[in-house]
């Protein structure tokens, strides 16, 4: 059982240390995970500040739990994806998982 639970796993490359803005008019941009939660958004409060129509003012964020990484969308309109999947619940990224809000797309990164 506890090799099926390792499997299970993606296999870990190394500890992300950053979120990047990878594609939009953001790219470039870098964020140190030591300061999560990283809200994401138009609003002046979030840390990394998208200038993208199609992001709300809060809309998603990216938190730890353990050794864990999770983005969860925080009740944007638009809504926050993994590949081509709208996620409505907290879920598990990893190094290198792509995260789109409208035109952006962030990853973790090391």
């Amino acid at each position: 059982a506890r090799g099926k639970a390792a499997a299970a796993r993606a296999p870990r490359r190394g500890v992300p240390t950053h979120v990047a803005v990878t594609t939009g008019s953001n790219a470039g941009v870098t964020v140190p995970l030591s300061q999560a939660p990283i809200v994401i958004g138009r609003g002046s409060d979030a840390a990394i500040i998208l200038d993208d129509d199609y992001a709300s003012t809060r809309h998603a964020r990216i938190a730890v739990s353990g050794d864990q990484w999770f983005v969860e969308d925080l009740g944007s309109t638009n809504g926050t994806y993994i590949g081509s999947v709208r996620i409505n619940q907290p879920t598990a990224i990893s190094l290198g998982t792509q995260v789109r809000i409208g035109k952006t797309i962030l990853e973790l990164r090391k």
